[in-house]
């Protein structure tokens, strides 16, 4: 079982001599991704439900710091050689598809090749109307983006003609550096979430479940749904964080076929405590 550690840019994680620290610490103490969300809008009071815990409430407080993840990872890829990036998740209907497939291109080709594309649709309505992104039909948006975006980083030029984006006889470059894709994994627990997952994407980041039941519940119904779609499911990868995680349920994440269990932390404010804090949580799970 490999271990994620999604630790970065928001609050004291957003500070970078602690990136610095941490991503050089993670890597050395033999993590294998680091995870870095996304918001672009907070809001100080929200009639949006946070799908992710049981009270409706996003727990990061409106006025923290948060970094984009691009620039925010693009330091950790700097300071360090080998370790795994990943956006653990970017809104990609909130953003201009092919600026988003540049962007992406040049950190993956800036890390050689380290960098995963996890996604999600959104559930903030006041971020999406603060953006002017119609909140309506974002899933489709969403898998719209990401087959144009493909499309982009195959061809030398592109075209498409779609609902949301089109475009003709384009060329976007520089083109990701393992054989001109991506990996886009996708988060959301839902079955809408899982659905998309089975139609068109690499993976699934299964974010603060209550535990393994939850994680076996979930990956069982994706399965399903890849069994419907057409799919081998054993060729997704599959990341998962829980809200209450034990080093006893390494085990059982195992036996389900998950690649990476992601630690969700908050780093600590001084830099030179970092490297101490992220061996002690590797010794722990080691």
């Amino acid at each position: 079982m490999r271990l994620g550690l999604h630790a970065l840019g928001i609050g004291t994680g957003a500070r970078r001599e602690v990136i610095d620290a941490v991503a050089v610490a993670a890597e050395e103490s033999g993590f294998v991704t680091l995870w870095s969300g996304e918001h672009v809008v907070m809001v100080d009071r929200s009639d949006s439900r946070y799908p992710y815990a049981d009270d409706g409430r996003i727990a990061v407080p409106a006025a923290a710091d948060w970094l984009d993840p691009m620039v925010g990872l693009s330091f950790a890829a700097a300071a360090t050689r080998t370790i795994g990036i990943a956006t653990g998740v970017l809104l990609l209907p909130e953003h201009n598809p092919l600026l988003v497939a540049k962007q992406a291109a040049t950190l993956d080709r800036l890390s050689g090749g380290r960098l995963t594309l996890g996604i999600g649709v959104g559930w903030s309505r006041e971020e999406f109307a603060a953006l002017g992104v119609p909140f309506e039909r974002r899933g489709r948006r969403t898998a719209e983006y990401v087959a144009a975006m493909r499309a982009v980083w195959r061809e030398d030029v592109a075209s498409f003609d779609g609902e949301f984006v089109g475009f003709d006889a384009v060329r976007v470059n520089p083109k990701p550096a393992r054989d001109r894709r991506i990996p886009v994994v996708l988060g959301g627990n839902s079955d809408a979430a899982l659905r998309r997952v089975a139609d068109w994407g690499d993976g699934w980041y299964g974010f603060n479940l209550h535990g393994v039941d939850e994680a076996a519940e979930r990956i069982g119904v994706l399965r399903g749904l890849c069994r419907e779609a057409g799919r081998d499911p054993s060729g997704l990868r599959l990341a998962v964080a829980l809200r209450e995680p034990d080093p006893g349920d390494l085990a059982g994440l195992a036996r389900l076929g998950v690649d990476e269990l992601v630690l969700v932390e908050s780093p600590p404010e001084d830099p030179d405590a970092a490297p101490g804090w992220v061996a002690a949580i590797a010794r722990r799970w080691r």
